[in-house]
């Protein structure tokens, strides 16, 4: 395969529904042999880079789990292309995941349903081509781990995203339900390197992209928010150069050095109450403007949902992820609060 005949984007988006050139459709199951590997494109947003010689890391990037979060597409997109053209050269293996073009296509967070809602055998309950692409995410990152050389290896995913609001803290991870396990230094290091200076605590399962890694394949996960929502070319590149710098550096380097831990860098949220929406008549009581982890005073009425109410209970309650629209029984808000990094269990 010459690398001058594939535009990553446009042969995940374009040809995603059977649009395909003769040329595209070539490029389905085949493999490009770059500086230091072999990228193989396995399908529709699915590309798997297998170094000459692996260190010990299989890592999973994926993107686009919402189509219209542009700037996790652009970054992905760009390293893909910097493999194909040599300027990048991994030395630990990398599963690439576009996840949802049909949503990209149509500039569109989801065509029928949230796919970040459908993992973990959420994927089971519906037909809908997003429950049937999350099944095949899956597939996609259980195939990758299982491939791996023997020995003792390290498995990390990191599912990027953009917020549909603006946030009082720009850049955030969602650190996915531990099941009482320890939270890592290295990892809040690398995010902290990264620009992301603030987590957000699952204290319970869910069915998001990334706890699916950390419970089905022992990953170390994380949902990483770079910033806010924005179309294509729209986006400050230079607002993600440490994420970038920062991914490209685990996957070309055997052996990350990162500073020493500073729980000072670190602001820690964990959840105080999920609020969701279970009728038609729901209504959050404050501008679609309000910004992420906003706080908001004791008594104040955040949200009702018919005839019930949701006040704030502690005057250092802020909220997260509002979204009045979504489905029935779903999340329609989060309030959390801060808590000191040392009352993490750390190692």
């Amino acid at each position: 395969m010459k690398h001058s005949d594939v535009n990553v984007l446009d042969w995940t988006v374009q040809g995603y529904h059977g649009e395909l050139t003769s040329a595209q459709s070539a490029l389905r199951g085949t493999t490009a042999l770059c500086a230091s590997g072999a990228l193989t494109f396995s399908d529709y947003g699915v590309f798997v880079f297998e170094p000459q010689q692996p260190s010990n890391k299989d890592v999973v990037i994926s993107c686009a789990v919402h189509g219209d979060e542009t700037a996790p597409i652009e970054i992905v997109r760009d390293m893909l292309h910097g493999i194909l053209s040599g300027d990048i050269q991994p030395c630990q293996r990398t599963l690439f995941l576009i996840a949802n073009p049909a949503a990209i296509r149509i500039g569109k967070r989801f065509v029928d349903e949230n796919m970040n809602r459908l993992f973990s055998g959420a994927h089971g309950k519906g037909q809908t081509p997003e429950h049937q692409r999350a099944a095949a995410m899956e597939h996609a990152v259980s195939e990758f781990f299982a491939a791996a050389p023997a020995g003792e290896r390290k498995r990390y995913h990191y599912d990027l995203h953009t917020a549909i609001r603006d946030s009082q803290y720009e850049k955030f991870a969602v650190y996915p339900f531990t099941h009482g396990g320890p939270y890592k230094k290295e990892q809040l290091t690398f995010l902290a390197e990264c620009g992301v200076e603030t987590i957000l605590l699952n204290q319970a399962p869910t069915t998001t992209f990334s706890y699916y890694s950390v419970r089905t394949h022992n990953a170390d996960a994380f949902t990483v928010e770079l910033g806010k929502v924005r179309p294509f070319g729209e986006n400050d590149r230079s607002k993600f150069a440490a994420a970038e710098q920062m991914f490209t550096r685990l996957i070309s380097e055997a052996e990350l050095r990162l500073p020493k831990f500073d729980a000072n860098r670190t602001k820690v949220f964990d959840v105080c109450r999920t609020i969701n929406r279970t009728v038609e008549d729901f209504t959050l009581h404050f501008p679609d403007d309000v910004a992420n982890f906003t706080a908001f005073k004791q008594g104040e009425l955040l949200a009702t949902d018919g005839d019930k109410e949701y006040l704030v209970e502690q005057s250092s309650e802020r909220i997260i992820f509002p979204n009045a629209k979504v489905a029935l029984g779903q999340r329609a808000l989060l309030t959390v609060v801060e808590i000191p990094v040392e009352q993490l269990k750390l190692v």
